[in-house]
Order: structure tokens, then C-alpha cells, then sequence
């Protein structure tokens, strides 16, 4: 299937007339993590019929740019083009350890399911995601755990890297200090070229040399990596 396009049939014309209600909401997204990153996050409602990312396919284009570099050009030019709703700030700093990000997000008719995705650093391809969670009628909160997933489109080095798609490496963020450096390279090659649940950091004790330029210490999570917040008002 692919990526954020529209399919047309009966079967789905009928689940959206009856799950067509605009909806106001207030969404908050908090990292879960002891020492792990999130770059701005991308919230976008969209119709049923659409998917950013599927677990068990291969990442489009603008899934891969958002997980090796943190963009959200390609997923914002997306949202537009199939009438999503978006909840962005790309100039917005990096989501640290346990803090929280919200905002308010007002769906037009139609835009029924909500999706989530942020870069997750330090990681080649690692991205936390929410796919198509329905949100809810009836006015309330609802919480909602997400996990960290792998863009399969990347091998997992752990080196600091230019975080451009296609180029090994993550980007060596200013605000990442417990890195280390001359790490040979956890692997050269990924096994699983789809989207899937990331394996995680390995790390290493070394800040000079070893294997990883990330610190075992300090970068290494368990999923559930993130927590949302969702406010139906």
C-alpha cells in the first residue's frame, strides 16, 4: 500500500459518513526515557484510508528522512496534499528525558485517526510512532503508549554520523554530551530492511573507541518509549 494516499470504495465512503465528525482536541506528548531524544514531533489527523508508516513494509522517502535526520518536510508536504491536520513546530527544540510537549488540534470532517512520529536520538533510523489510533467521540482523556520503531532503512552503527538519508551515521546533535567518538561500528548491515520495533541501543563504556559512540549508561531504552496525552474537548 502505499504511503498516505486515498482509496475509494463503498465499504470505506460508509465507515466515513459515520465517523465524519470534526473533532477539538488537545494533545500532549511526553518522553518516557532516561537519556534519549525525541526531534520535533509530528501529530497528524488524518482519514483511515491513509497511513504514514506500516509496520512490516518498507519506509517511504519521507518516513526515511523524519528517522535518519529528524525532518518533517516531507511529512508535513504529505499531510497537505491528502487534506490532513497537522500538529508541528519543526523550529522547535528536542524533546528530552521526561519532559512534555502540547498543543491544541482541530480536525476537519473526515480526519478520524491520529498518527505520531519524531525522530528518536540518539539512533540511525530509530523513530518513536503512533499509526492510525481512532480517536475518540465521546469528550475525555485518553492516554496512549508509543513505541519506538525502526525505519529499516538504515544499519544500526551507532556512530556519529551526518544524519542524512542514506548516509551512515546520526546526526551529532549539540545537545547530546555523553557521546563518545572513533567507535568502529556496531554493524554495517541491517537485516530487516521494513519498518519494525527497534532492537534498541547496545552502547558501550568506551568514550574514545569500542564499537559504539553511544554510552551504555545512558542511551539504552525499552519500549514503551513515549506517553499521549489526548483531550477530547
Amino acid at each position: 500500500m502505499k504511503k498516505l494516499y486515498t482509496l475509494f470504495s463503498l465499504g470505506l465512503v460508509a465507515i466515513a459518513a459515520h465517523q465524519a465528525m470534526a473533532a477539538d482536541l488537545t494533545i500532549e506528548v511526553q518522553n518516557l526515557t532516561q537519556g534519549i531524544y525525541f526531534t520535533p514531533v509530528g501529530v497528524v489527523a488524518h482519514s483511515p484510508d491513509a497511513s504514514l508508516f506500516e509496520v512490516g513494509e518498507a519506509a517511504s522517502p519521507e518516513i526515511q528522512a523524519m528517522a535518519e535526520g529528524g525532518s518533517l518536510a516531507g511529512i508535513t508536504t504529505i499531510a497537505d496534499s491528502v487534506g490532513a491536520d497537522m500538529l508541528a513546530e519543526s523550529a522547535a527544540g528536542p524533546l528530552g528525558p521526561t519532559k512534555s510537549v502540547s498543543g491544541n488540534l482541530m480536525t476537519a470532517d473526515g480526519n478520524t485517526v491520529l498518527s505520531v512520529v519524531a525522530m528518536v536520538l540518539p539512533s540511525n533510523d530509530g523513530f518513536v510512532g503512533l499509526d492510525n489510533w481512532t480517536i475518540p467521540t465521546e469528550a475525555g482523556t485518553y492516554t496512549v503508549y508509543l513505541n519506538a520503531y525502526d525505519a529499516g532503512t538504515e544499519a544500526n552503527d551507532e556512530i556519529v554520523g551526518g544524519g542524512a538519508p542514506g548516509t551512515p551515521g546520526f546526526p551529532p546533535a549539540p545537545f547530546l554530551t555523553d557521546l563518545g567518538s572513533g567507535g568502529s561500528g556496531i554493524t554495517n548491515s541491517e537485516a530487516n530492511t521494513t519498518v519494525h520495533i527497534h532492537p534498541g541501543n547496545i552502547g558501550d563504556d568506551s568514550a574514545t573507541d569500542g564499537a559504539s559512540d553511544v554510552k551504555n549508561s545512558v542511551h539504552r531504552w525499552l519500549n514503551p518509549v513515549a506517553k499521549v496525552t489526548v483531550t477530547v474537548n
